[in-house]
């Protein structure tokens, strides 16, 4: 008969669950956040007898003691990518904890089908990765007023309408590759004009061409009165 290996029955467990450690969420760079499922989706899986231990009514003090050990306040680089997020319960455990990073300055959120972020805030991130999710417009992004560095590769961002958001944040990077704004005309030119910071489009410093030229069609409209 087919054997599980001990570790099955962590599978389920946050790494804060597991007992006799003391590693904080600060310590970590690609922590796995997302919770198990639920004991009725485990009840209908045929899993409950698999569970590492019985859940039971958590007290606020164990509450509290969680809220310490991780710890997301205290993050200054942190790797959320790849969670699974296959649940509307896990999706918004993932948000609680984006909400507590205050402090974080880079951030990946690489691959986790997200749709909307705009209610969160990360007040000092300087690089943030959220490419390979479901963002269609800029205003779905979190409120990220010292962003230097964006990736949004491999979204489905249709125009650039939103993107001058970020004109009065210090944006130099930016990543939009295999976005269907991309095939907009005069694409380039229509960023590098709404964001002045800004040095590098999808990995292409800034050129010459990229600079809109005065609108020519604007001098014949004018007349002059003798």
């Amino acid at each position: 008969l087919f054997l599980k290996l001990p570790s099955d029955y962590f599978k389920y467990l946050s790494w804060c669950d597991i007992e006799e450690h003391d590693v904080r969420g600060n310590q970590l760079h690609c922590p796995r956040v997302r919770e198990g499922p639920s004991k009725e989706e485990l009840f209908f899986r045929g899993e409950e007898h698999h569970t590492f231990k019985k859940r039971k009514q958590v007290t606020d003090t164990e509450k509290w003691q969680k809220k310490l050990q991780e710890n997301w306040e205290n993050c200054a680089e942190l790797n959320l990518s790849f969670q699974d997020l296959g649940d509307l319960y896990q999706v918004e455990n993932f948000k609680r904890i984006l909400r507590r990073l205050i402090r974080v300055e880079k951030l990946w959120l690489v691959d986790n089908s997200l749709t909307d972020l705009s209610a969160i805030r990360l007040p000092r991130c300087r690089e943030l990765n959220v490419s390979k999710n479901h963002f269609t417009s800029f205003k779905q992004l979190p409120k990220t007023p010292q962003i230097q560095h964006l990736s949004l590769a491999e979204n489905n961002i249709m125009t650039l309408s939103g993107i001058s958001d970020f004109r009065h944040t210090p944006l130099e990077s930016l990543i939009l590759k295999r976005n269907p704004c991309e095939f907009q005309e005069k694409y380039r030119q229509i960023v590098f004009s709404s964001l002045p910071n800004l040095k590098m489009l999808d990995g292409i410093p800034k050129l010459p061409e990229d600079c809109s030229p005065p609108d020519i069609n604007f001098f014949f409209k004018m007349c002059t009165i003798l």
